[in-house]
Parts: structure tokens; sequence; C-alpha cells
């Protein structure tokens, strides 16, 4: 029987900032699209993958829906970054034509350029057909609406009423030193490409996360934007404060209440915040998921349990069942990013309580403990000192998901490297098999839990995938953690069941 696993889309693709839309009777993600190993964010143009909503094990490409070189603003060229020529995270509403619209962003190498260029809009008679460009967010007289920092769209049709949130900010607080003002300007001035009395005019500040109403025909807005969210800076005092306002806006409404989820100055998080009104009065809720985990019972940063990164995802209802869509880091970089999606459980109150990062994800089930799996299905991957990676690759030598040619492993494991599962339904005795390779020797100590040993798998030196195996009794639904005890590093391809 075919299953689905963490990340759920083929292990070649890299689709980050995910927005999940069911239209008809099937869910699509639209999303940005890293290239594996990828030198910056979002090298490729837009692909879209959907499936029926009551089968989420198996997901069909729909193909390329949407180039950046259909926008006449790719050819624009931001100094010191080359043309603005990569599509940022997109969102997709359907309007009242019945066509659908995809808001959008536009950014040059490694970000830069991204907050000062329009949010624009491509259309499409399809949810994934092949996507025209349409036009930029204007004002009624036709000018440009750049007003606070356009990136990040999210959009909602309310019964015919259209909302667009937009916004970014920098994670740092507030300061009371002179000179970290100015520097603090200056830097702004600088990335967001905002004149010093545009600055100064923004009695809010130009961070934070805003919502304008579009007109039916939505480019044009009705009203001047209205800041919703706080930043950093803003959020001193308030239930924002710690988990303010970042990046990734993201709307949906359930019930007769707006749910906002978005990623907060922590960057490894997505929260969300709750209001009766789609433009005001948003509460802090609390956070979703973590792609470290950190906060789950407790858990505090340093103990992240996979190396952590930017986030950008949302929450969708398939076929009557709540998902969070995330994503998480692979190649120890911020530019080859995978989408992952969990199921979570609203509680009576409306809240939502965090859930945890699992393997097994959209499957519905554990999965069978019986069969061949990639390693890089892995939840947890940790040397217990795994970093938070920026913009970029980090330099540091940490235990990883990487590919080499079509081979996808994780490399770089030292002692006492983690490696965690979640979850299988074990049914007795099974055999285990791994296959590694590497200069290291030593052993992997399998576990239901990191420490607690139920057996010992030899690891020898090798330059080519060497197998092997043991059997151990386990019955019910587990985790299965691998441990590296021994010298040197090795790399982890896959693992049988049987």
């Amino acid at each position: 029987m075919k299953q689905v696993f963490n990340p759920y889309l083929p292990l070649h693709e890299y689709i980050p900032d995910r927005e999940p839309r069911v239209f008809g009777d099937r869910v699509y993600v639209f999303g940005s699209h890293d290239r594996e190993g990828g030198k910056t964010y979002c090298e490729l143009d837009y692909v879209v993958y959907s499936a029926h909503v009551k089968n989420l094990k198996d997901w069909r490409l729909e193909g390329t829906v949407y180039r950046a070189s259909q926008d006449p603003h790719s050819k624009e060229v931001v100094k010191g970054a080359g043309e603005r020529k990569y599509l940022y995270a997109p969102d997709v509403v359907q309007g009242v034509d019945g066509r659908y619209y995809m808001y959008y962003c536009l950014s040059a190498f490694a970000g830069k350029g991204g907050f000062s260029g329009p949010i624009s809009v491509a259309v499409c008679d399809t949810p994934a057909g092949r996507y025209e460009y349409y036009g930029d967010i204007k004002y009624p007289s036709g000018n440009l609406m750049l007003r606070f920092l356009p990136f990040d769209p999210g959009v909602i049709n309310d019964n015919g009423r259209f909302y667009l949130y937009y916004g970014w900010a920098l994670p740092m607080g507030p300061t009371k030193n002179p000179l970290l003002k100015y520097i603090y300007h200056r830097v702004m001035e600088y990335m967001f490409h905002k004149t010093p009395e545009e600055m100064r005019t923004e009695h809010v500040g130009v961070m934070g996360s805003n919502v304008v109403e579009l007109e039916e025909d939505m480019l044009t807005v009705k009203t001047e934007p209205i800041r919703l969210l706080p930043c950093e800076m803003e959020a001193k005092g308030t239930k924002f404060e710690g988990h303010a306002f970042f990046e990734a806006s993201s709307i949906r409404k359930i019930g007769n209440t707006y749910y906002f989820i978005y990623s907060t100055s922590k960057n490894h998080e997505l929260c969300y915040a709750t209001s009766k009104y789609p433009d005001r009065g948003f509460h802090y809720g609390g956070v979703i998921v973590s792609n470290g985990d950190i906060g789950l019972h407790g858990r505090r940063a340093k103990d992240r349990l996979a190396a952590t990164g930017n986030n950008h995802g949302s929450i969708e209802c398939i076929d009557g069942e709540w998902y969070v869509f995330y994503h998480r880091h692979t190649h120890m970089s911020s530019n080859s990013r995978q989408g992952c999606a969990e199921r979570i459980k609203f509680q009576e109150d409306g809240s939502i309580p965090q859930v945890e990062m699992t393997s097994c994800g959209l499957n519905g089930a554990p999965l069978h403990a019986k069969g061949k799996y990639p390693a890089v299905i892995a939840c947890n991957l940790t040397n217990g000192h795994m970093p938070h990676i920026g913009n970029g690759v980090s330099k540091r030598k940490r235990p990883h998901i990487t590919h080499q040619g079509k081979e996808r492993f994780i490399t770089n494991m030292g002692n006492k490297t983690v490696i965690g599962f979640k979850y299988f339904d074990f049914k007795g005795d099974v055999e285990i098999s791994v296959k590694t390779r590497g200069k290291g020797y030593g052993k992997l100590m399998v576990s239901r839990m990191p420490g607690e040993g139920i057996g010992e798998l030899p690891v020898k030196p090798s330059s080519d995938w060497i197998e092997s195996s043991l059997t151990v009794d386990i019955i019910g639904i587990h985790s299965l953690y691998f441990t590296f005890m021994g010298k040197g590093r090795i790399d982890l391809i896959s693992f049988c069941l049987n």
C-alpha cells in the first residue's frame, strides 16, 4: 500500500513557502521553488503539485505554471544584485469572475530589492494552468502601492470582499541608544530603498504586518494599508513580545474567526493570531509548528532537534482534517528548503496546540514497519549542537541532508549524532538493516527513544555503501532512532525494515 512521508513531494523537489489551497476536489500547493543545492533563495520558476482531497498519498506535478520572465519587472536591475528575476512566496485566490489570481513579489539575488518592488498579480482560468501576468497592486490613481514593505502577500476572498496581507520586519527589538537607532535607520534605508523622509512620515514605522482591501478587479486598493501585527521593535509589553511579526503573511477564515498565520522574529516557527475582523483586533494565539521542535514540551533553542531556519506556510482543511504546511532546511543552507506537513487539532476554544515534526505527516497513520525507507525522511537530526541557519550556507561542520547526483542522504554524522524517525507501527520481530559509507567506524545504536538502546549495528569504514543488520523485537507505535557512536564521520542513505 502506498505511503507518503515528510517531505511529501519527490525528494528532488524543493518547494518552500507553501500555501495549500483546496479548489474543488483537489488540494493545490503553491510555493516558491528552490534549486537543490542552490546558491540563493527561489532560483526556479513556479511549479504546482496537487492531490485529491481524499488521497494525500498521491501528488501530481501540474507543471510550470508561471515564469519570472513573464513579469516585466524581472528585467529591472537592483544595484549589486543583478536582475529582479526570482519569484518569491505566492498565494492564490479565486475571484468573483471565477478566475484564479496569483499574488507574488520579485527579488534579486539573496533577497536584495525584494522590499522595493510592487506586489504583482498573475491570472489563470484554472488553479494550476498557465498563469499570465495581469498587473501590479495600485492605487485608484494608477500609482503603484508601495507603502510599508510590499513582501510575502497573502490573500482571502471573504464572501466577495478581498483582503491582501503583506509586510516584513527585521527581527530585532527596540533600543534607546541614539547611535543604535541611527544605525538601524541607515540599515533600513539601505535594505528597503526608502528615503529618510519616507521613513520619518510613517508614524507606525515601515516594518510590520499590514492589510488592505482590494476592488473586484483584484489590483486596485480600496483603502490605505492598515497595520495589523507589530514587529519586534513595537511588540514590547504586548502578547506578541517574543513572537512578533517577521514575514510570511497568510490568512484563513474558520467559522466567524480569522486566523492570521505568520513567521515570527524567532524565524523557525509559524504562529497564529485571531480576530473577529479581517483588518483589526488580532490577538496572539500561539505556536503551530517549529522546524526544530523548539518550544514543544518546553524545549529550548539550544536543544533544537534539527538545524533551524526561516519558516513559511499555512493551515488548510482537507477532507475534514486540518493540516499545517511548513518547510525544513537541507544542505546546511537556507537555499534548499523542502515542504513538510502535519495534522493539527483545534481545541474547543479555537486554539491550536503546537505539533511536533514527524516523518509520517500526511500519511494519516504511522508508517509500516516493513520496506525500504530513505534516510532523508528523518524528522530529527542532531549532534546536540545544531545551528540556526541564517541567509546562505552555514560553514559549520554539522550532520545534514545533502545530495550527490541522484542520491540523497545524510552526511557528516560524527560521534553522538542522533537521527530520528516518527512513527512506525511495529508488529514484533523486525530485521533492521542500514546502508552507510565513510571513513568513520564504531556502531549505530538502535532505540525507540534517544539513549534507550535495544540493539547495535556495526559501522565499518568504506568508500562504497555497505549494509549491516540486526533483528529486534518491537511491538506497537514507536519512534525509531539511530545514534552513531564512534570515530570519524559517516553517511547514511537508507534503512530497511523486514
